[in-house]
């Protein structure tokens, strides 16, 4: 396997979760105390890699991301080529394989490898864009048709819809400070950001959107959708179908002795369920035994709730935090059998359940091929969605006077996982990551919503607070500094809570 497109990956992502930065000495760092740990408890398990060629793998990336991206965001091909979602279509390898064709008619992308293999992405309209299996050209499951109840929202007042108050902003902001904040996150160009929100209280205090990007664009989110799903999961939980603390019903592992039975939801969503896999995110990452499962949950054209879920236990549940997609696709599969086991349709159940609720119209969650939804990275939405979604968290659950999420839910999320904390690293909650370490100049209680290319949905409750940006993935290192250079201006710009 040519490596050359990993070691470009594993070195940005290594620098975007902290680890490769601690600098030789002869003194033990604190990321050796964490693998010496994690050796010692690790559970002697096989691992085998994904199947099939890594570069093929790479085309299908490459033809979804191009898929939603034209179809869904409306950019130009060359464009997003160029610029958008290198992380299951890094940069380098797309080199390696033909240029996208895009076909309008059919709404389908084409990629083709130098051997003659092609794979396809089609898009299906609610379900967004589905790369199709390699060598077949139908999927597993009906698309289906989802369909809002909510109104025209320039009918309806922000934040149900998009009618904004005439009125000026309230004493207590420094409207001047906001609009340096806002100029900031856009400087410099090369930045590539696409949308910045903020509100304060609730109220949208600033917005501003690049070239071709409107308040109502739905962009490449990636990550962020694991917070997503972990609001889906809370809200059945409110509703009783699940507990935290219970061990996840995950069929297949009620076999007798079957470690994995003792995995809790908990431990699921704290990123530290202990499944085997590979990610370019472990701090021990070996790019040799080939291409990553983390990816090939996106990739595979496979049924990743199936994959993910007889992957083997790698470490007892709730002593080791690694983030692995395989958590968020096995939070999305229990979403799908608790949703499907009273009877209810689940492609649907996103919008009746939340998205109705808080007004949000822009989200796109895709699936796999077998109709289960990828939210550990494949959704798409506009800023000011998010945000309604981050105001959601900021009001503890409650919308418009209905309790949408369990009491302490968002607590729980937005307290370090112990498994984290065991390794030193106060930074990741319960599929939300938290400002444990101060990486954004804003107080260490603020916790976000993050994806890949600098995506950030961060809550702020000291300052009431939800600020949203999303961005161009090629611009993610100087759109990710004029990011925190806005935050640091916005901390000035609004008062804290008293």
């Amino acid at each position: 396997m040519k490596k050359t497109g990993f070691i470009l990956m594993v070195v940005w992502l290594a620098t975007l979760t902290g680890f490769g930065q601690t600098a030789r000495t002869s003194q033990p760092s604190p990321r050796d105390g964490m693998l010496e740990r994690a050796k010692a408890l690790e559970v002697k398990t096989p691992y085998v890699p994904p199947p099939g060629d890594p570069l093929a793998h790479h085309a299908s990336g490459f033809a979804k991301t191009m898929c939603s991206a034209v179809f869904i965001t409306g950019l130009d091909p060359d464009f997003a080529a160029e610029n958008v979602g290198y992380f299951t279509a890094p940069y380098a390898e797309r080199a390696k394989v033909g240029r996208p064709v895009i076909d309008r008619v059919n709404k389908l992308v084409h990629v083709t490898l130098p051997n003659g293999v092609t794979r396809t992405a089609k898009y299906l309209g609610s379900q967004g864009c589905v790369t199709l299996p390699l060598g077949k050209d139908t999927l597993n499951f009906t698309p289906l048709t989802v369909k809002s109840k909510l109104p025209d929202p320039t009918t309806q007042a922000w934040p149900m819809g998009d009618q904004l108050p005439d009125s000026p902003l309230p004493k207590e902001i420094n409207a001047a400070k906001v609009k340096q904040a806002i100029d900031a996150a856009f400087e410099p160009a090369t930045g590539l950001t696409a949308a910045f929100v903020v509100t304060w209280k609730g109220r949208l205090i600033g917005e501003r959107y690049g070239e071709g990007i409107t308040a109502q664009t739905a962009l490449e989110s990636w990550s962020m959708g694991k917070s997503l799903t972990a609001t889906l999961l809370g809200i059945l939980i409110r509703q009783g179908v699940y507990s935290l603390q219970q061990p996840a019903p995950i069929p297949e592992w009620q076999g007798t002795g079957d470690p994995r039975a003792k995995i809790r939801i908990a431990d699921i969503l704290q990123m530290s369920s202990g499944i085997r896999i590979r990610a370019p995110q472990d701090p021990d990452y070996d790019p040799a035994p080939g291409y990553p499962d983390h990816l090939y949950l996106y990739t595979g054209g496979v049924n990743s709730f199936q994959y993910a879920a007889t992957r083997p236990q790698q470490w007892p549940p709730g002593t080791v935090g690694r983030y692995r997609n395989t958590d968020p696709v096995l939070a999305n599969y229990l979403v799908r059998l608790g949703v499907e086991k009273r009877g209810e349709e689940y492609l649907s159940f996103p919008q009746r359940a939340l998205f109705d609720k808080l007004g949000i119209r822009t989200m796109v969650m895709e699936t796999d091929p077998f109709g289960n939804f990828l939210t550990q990275g494949y959704e798409f939405a506009s800023a000011r969605d998010w945000a309604r979604l981050g105001n959601l968290y900021l009001q503890d659950g409650v919308w418009n006077g209905e309790r949408i999420l369990p009491k302490e839910f968002v607590k729980f999320v937005q307290t370090l996982a112990p498994a984290w904390k065991a390794d030193g690293r106060p930074i990741y909650g319960g599929f939300f990551w938290i400002n444990g370490d101060g990486g954004f100049p804003v107080p260490k209680e603020a916790y976000h919503m993050a994806g890949a290319g600098g995506q950030t949905t961060l809550i702020i409750p000291s300052h009431d607070l939800v600020v949203v940006r999303l961005g161009h993935y090629k611009g993610s290192g100087p759109g990710t500094a004029a990011f925190k250079r806005a935050l640091a201006l916005l901390m000035e710009a609004v008062p804290q809570k008293k």
